[in-house]
């Protein structure tokens, strides 16, 4: 564990259940140490355990081997300053957006609030995601940026230091893509949150991470570490970037044939 780092992996590895009883390990001797502030991604192909470590990660899921550490305590269990964005926004469909935000905060491990902080925070969350207008819509009434933006203000209302998210854009078409993964990047700036996403897009990585790792392999480990520095807007360093999704692209394909040839 690094002096800076608030959020700690050593040595994980994940394994399924097999029907003859046996297991197989799709996830080896993996480790990662977040800062407070970054924003890491994870990439790898289908199949190498990327959501079942974000659960890891969230204390919501045990590991085969290996140690999780949030602010260098072992975590057991779900901690009030991580919050997870999973890939479908799982809104309740009998709760208002503003009863599905203030839904977060009803969670077996977070502080018990006043009536008044729990108002002042659902409004807060709901107007970073700017939907304070629709805050008494259903969610069969929302879009699905929409709804997608309900599930961050969600998370948001427990004012996390560090979000977990696993492809909580992939079902979005490309503008609605683009405005949300714009919105994450603000949001985590603007108070500082760490994140990791876990993402099957070379590009969306690229526009948002600080630091993308790549998973490859069989079992799953860590093939790739690239820091991202560009200047903001990323987008206008097309060169840049495309060198740098040529070099993720490549070790992927490197992986994925060593991954092959271990097997033959």
């Amino acid at each position: 564990m690094t002096a800076a780092s608030i959020l700690d992996a050593e040595n994980v590895s994940l394994a399924y259940a097999q029907p003859n009883g046996q297991s197989l390990c799709v996830l080896q001797d993996f480790s990662l140490h977040l800062a407070a502030g970054e924003i890491v991604a994870l990439l790898g192909p289908s199949g190498v355990g990327k959501s079942s470590l974000l659960r890891v990660l969230g204390g919501l899921q045990h590991a085969a081997s290996g140690t999780v550490r949030a602010y260098g305590e072992v975590l057991n269990g779900p901690h009030p300053r991580l919050s997870m964005v999973f890939q479908d926004a799982c809104l309740l469909p009998w709760l208002s957006l503003e009863q599905n935000v203030a839904f977060g905060l009803d969670f077996k491990h977070q502080p018990v609030l006043s009536a008044p902080e729990r108002k002042q925070r659902v409004a807060a969350a709901i107007a970073e995601v700017d939907l304070s207008a629709v805050r008494q819509r259903y969610p069969s009434e929302l879009s699905g940026g929409m709804a997608q933006r309900t599930a961050l203000a969600r998370s948001l209302a427990r004012q996390p230091e560090i979000l977990l998210l696993d492809e909580p854009f992939s079902a979005l078409d490309e503008v609605t893509r683009g405005e949300m993964q714009a919105l994450l990047r603000s949001l985590c700036r603007r108070h500082h949150t760490a994140a990791i996403l876990v993402t099957h897009d070379i590009d969306e990585a690229l526009l948002l991470a600080d630091r993308v790792l790549l998973i490859g392999g069989s079992p799953g480990r860590q093939v790739g570490s690239w820091n991202v520095t560009l200047a903001e807007p990323r987008a206008s360093f097309v060169r840049e970037l495309a060198q740098l999704r040529l070099e993720i692209v490549e070790a992927l394909h490197s992986a994925h044939a060593s991954a092959k040839a271990s097997i033959a």
